[in-house]
């Protein structure tokens, strides 16, 4: 009889570790894109490999449009554990870690080649790791586009146009910095506020990839875009240090497959997405496009390489990307 209890109560563990290994891992990734979105599609194409490689196993559900909270609302949710998984850009990983400030530097990058170049190398696995103290690290990345300046009245093909010009930009010290030195005047506001700004006259004009003529509509109020391209700032795919340890070792191995896969997807319909949008704001809206000569714009913001490189963190990482081109 007691060898009988010894043999069930076997095999009851076994079937409950069993049970736990074939059970469903599910997870949540969030971030503030459309569904129409080039990386919007790359993620989903990474939910999608996921789910079937793991047989299931493992399910990622995509939250998109910011319905769970704003970037950094987002990251704050996955140290907490509300969310697995977010697709964040690099200026906001700037408060878990000032290392990531060097890719806001304006002209880091020499070309699209170069970016992709650094990004699928040796630098890029060190950045991964670089928020493990914060409760994340990263799985891949994504080219958020080559930003340039669009106005309404004259394009901006020296930095001397820039003068008596107000510029929106993103709330960081780099963009306002980089477009003072430039000659213009920055003004920062969510990008939601562009349009209407533009319309109104608050702003003169904006700086982003080509997208934003079209998907942000744009293009309907300016009349010129100039392919400066002064930055190229990369987003990143992070999960929580603790939702990794979730996976198993082969799961854990079909997800960072996964994740580099979607940023091949992605590379080829951003792309597609991009000359899309040139062409049509061209052709549909109107809009004059130039590509100006970009020493003199390169050399506007060199002070700000040397303010950032007093830093060794960054220094050190910046030599690192400029010699990896």
């Amino acid at each position: 009889m007691k060898r009988t209890l010894c043999t069930l109560a076997a095999a009851a563990t076994m079937a409950m570790v069993a049970g736990n290994a074939n059970a469903t891992v599910r997870m949540k990734l969030a971030h503030n894109l459309a569904a129409d979105h080039p990386t919007s599609q790359a993620l989903q194409h990474f939910a999608e490999e996921v789910a079937e490689k793991t047989d299931g196993e493992v399910k990622i559900k995509l939250f998109l449009n910011g319905v769970l909270g704003s970037e950094r609302e987002v990251l704050e949710q996955l140290q907490n554990g509300a969310v697995d998984m977010t697709r964040v850009g690099a200026s906001s990983l700037e408060n878990f870690n000032p290392v990531y400030q060097a890719f806001t530097l304006p002209y880091l990058f020499e070309s699209e080649e170069a970016f992709y170049q650094v990004m699928e190398g040796p630098v890029a696995d060190k950045i991964y790791q670089a928020s493990a103290d914060s409760g994340f690290v990263g799985l891949t990345f994504f080219d958020g586009g080559a930003r340039s300046f669009y106005t309404k009245e004259k394009p901006i093909n020296h930095p001397d146009d820039l003068k008596g010009q107000k510029i929106r930009v993103m709330n960081s010290h780099t963009s306002i910095r980089m477009v003072e030195l430039m000659g213009g005047t920055p003004t920062p506001l969510a990008y939601g506020e562009i349009y209407t700004a533009l319309q109104q006259g608050v702003i003169d004009g904006a700086e982003n990839n080509p997208t934003a003529l079209t998907l942000g509509r744009h293009g309907e109020v300016v009349k010129y875009y100039s392919f400066d391209e002064h930055g190229r700032i990369p987003d990143f795919l992070v999960i929580s240090n603790k939702s990794l340890e979730k996976l198993s070792d082969e799961q854990e191995a079909i997800v960072r497959e996964a994740a580099r896969n979607a940023t091949a997807f992605h590379k080829e319909v951003w792309q597609a997405a991009v000359a899309k949008a040139v062409v049509e704001a061209e052709e549909k809206l109107n809009v004059q496009i130039s590509y100006p000569e970009k020493d003199a714009f390169r050399k506007a913001v060199m002070p700000l390489y040397d303010e950032y490189r007093k830093d060794p963190a960054i220094d050190a990482l910046v030599g690192e990307i400029l010699a990896a081109q």
